[in-house]
């Protein structure tokens, strides 16, 4: 803080101004903070981000660094204590609630990763010589410069029925075309860079199991922004310039991009791991990691689900809808939901083990859980909220305005509903249709079917990682048990 300012969102944005190369519409961004696409979601964040300088609320957000008067945001902090595990989840849950659970990509979840591979760097040191001066370096630079961070980890759609054996993929998936005394120099394209236009720092690496052979394509790289040759190629803008219309897009429309490699070049510094596929898989299913960033996962989820139903009850109590016995079922399953989350987010604390580190890790099994049925709750809330409103969705006016033109008065009376004025009732209804009926909240559906990744796979994963003969080995003992008394039965 200087003189009571709060300063850093103001210092976040201003930090964009780095000739990052963002292409929206055809076209290079120039200027982020007031391009329509993009100011309402910077306003959202630089508020974010000065929470970290309020006095009132950094304690929620952050914590004092050891040895410096700065607060940091929590998904820095390795937690070696419940209390510490608890303060992550709680700067988790504040920044979710500030925007209702519809920003996924904070920085926060990649944030998470670092600090989770910074936790077992001494570990991952004996998996790859030098990574942990390499992480050390950058752990501290991001926490102590505020770094807003994300990760691109999927490769383009091209042919999914091919691999890198077929030259057509190799070539356009991200792989080193050169090693220098300096660094590397990659080519090929990334997807889904969530909160890309915003981002400081990239953290890239394969989502795909690698074969040995392939070891142009086995890295973990943190990518800067602005590098040269770094393409971020936007999908289409879904933020609205009417926030009394589209409260939802005005604000949280974090875009989603695909980064194109044009040659870039990476210093060794920011290659954390490369040229072999075994320690690439290894890193990438470090449990320290993986935990602490799929933890703020499910705590930003909580948000999520709480205010979608928020928004159901809001809209049942408003059309009169809430005293019959099938919307009350409807009203109740939503309750559920959230308990459930709310439960497995506790559980993933409450059974947290010290690893080998000296980490605190939240409990994985539950929260692959969580962010397995999450892929199923979500729409089906989004579905209890179309059944709830029903056709009123479509039988509100184009604009908030008509309230104020000639026929107001007609407005006022015929909108009117059972608990709420008729201006209330219509802005009630078009929060929720940008939740149900908007581009944003369309591509909100989809983000939470598949931002885990495939469901199918999540739920396999979980089978096939889980200790089946616990639950197996009482079935066969009842048979062994029952044959032997049987057997003993005289006929």
């Amino acid at each position: 803080m200087r003189g009571g300012e709060q300063v850093r969102g103001d210092a976040f944005v201003k930090s964009l101004h780095d000739g990052r190369t963002v292409w929206l519409n055809g076209s290079k961004v120039n200027g982020l903070e007031t391009h329509p696409a993009f100011r309402g979601t910077l306003g959202t964040i630089r508020g974010l981000f000065d929470t970290l300088d309020d006095p009132q609320l950094r304690d929620q957000a952050g914590y004092r660094v050891e040895g410096r008067e700065a607060y940091a945001h929590s998904s820095f902090l390795v937690p070696h204590t419940p209390e510490e595990l608890a303060r992550r989840s709680q700067s988790f849950a504040f920044w979710s609630k500030q925007c209702n659970g519809m920003m996924s990509r904070l920085s926060d979840y990649a944030r998470s990763f670092v600090t989770g591979w910074y936790a077992a760097r001494h570990d991952l040191e004996r998996l790859e010589p030098g990574f942990a001066r390499k992480i050390s370096a950058y752990y501290e630079t991001a926490r102590d410069n505020d770094l807003f961070l994300t990760t691109a980890i999927i490769d383009p759609q091209i042919d999914r029925s091919s691999g890198l054996d077929d030259d057509r993929i190799a070539s356009r998936f991200l792989h080193v075309v050169k090693e220098t005394s300096e660094g590397l120099v990659v080519r090929g394209a990334k997807m889904i860079a969530t909160g890309a236009p915003y981002t400081h720092d990239f953290v890239i690496f394969s989502f795909l199991k690698l074969e040995q052979a392939h070891r142009a394509h086995a890295h973990v790289l943190i990518v800067p922004a602005h590098s040269p040759g770094l393409h971020i190629v936007c999908r289409q803008s879904f933020a609205s310039d009417k926030e009394h219309d589209a409260p939802i897009s005005a604000r949280y429309d974090e875009m989603d991009a695909v980064l194109f490699f044009d040659d870039v070049f990476i210093p060794w510094e920011r290659v954390l791991m490369y040229g072999d596929a075994e320690k690439v898989m290894a890193l990438r299913a470090n449990t320290t990691a993986n935990a602490l960033a799929f933890h703020q996962n499910i705590v930003r989820y909580v948000a999520k689900l709480e205010f979608i139903a928020g928004v159901t009850f809001a809209i049942a109590e408003a059309i009169g809808a809430a005293g019959f016995l099938h919307i009350q079922e409807k009203l109740g399953e939503l309750l559920t939901q959230i308990d459930c989350m709310k439960a497995l987010v506790i559980a993933s604390e409450t059974q947290a083990k010290v690893d080998g580190n000296g980490v605190l890790v939240p409990e994985l099994s539950y929260i692959h859980t969580a962010r397995n049925i999450g892929t199923k709750f979500y729409p089906r809330a989004v579905e209890i909220l179309q059944q709830v409103g029903g056709g009123g969705f479509v039988q509100v006016p184009s604009s908030i305005e008509d309230f104020y033109g000639t026929i107001s008065e007609l407005m006022s009376h015929y909108f009117e509903g059972a608990t709420v004025s008729a201006e209330k009732k219509v802005q009630l209804f078009k929060l929720a249709w940008d939740l149900i009926g908007s581009p944003l909240g369309a591509r909100h559906e989809l983000y939470e079917r598949f931002y885990a990744g495939d469901p199918v796979r999540g739920f396999a994963n979980q089978y096939l990682a889980s200790d089946k003969e616990s639950l197996t080995a009482p079935i066969w003992k009842l048979i062994k048990d029952s044959a032997k008394r049987g057997a003993a039965t005289p006929s």
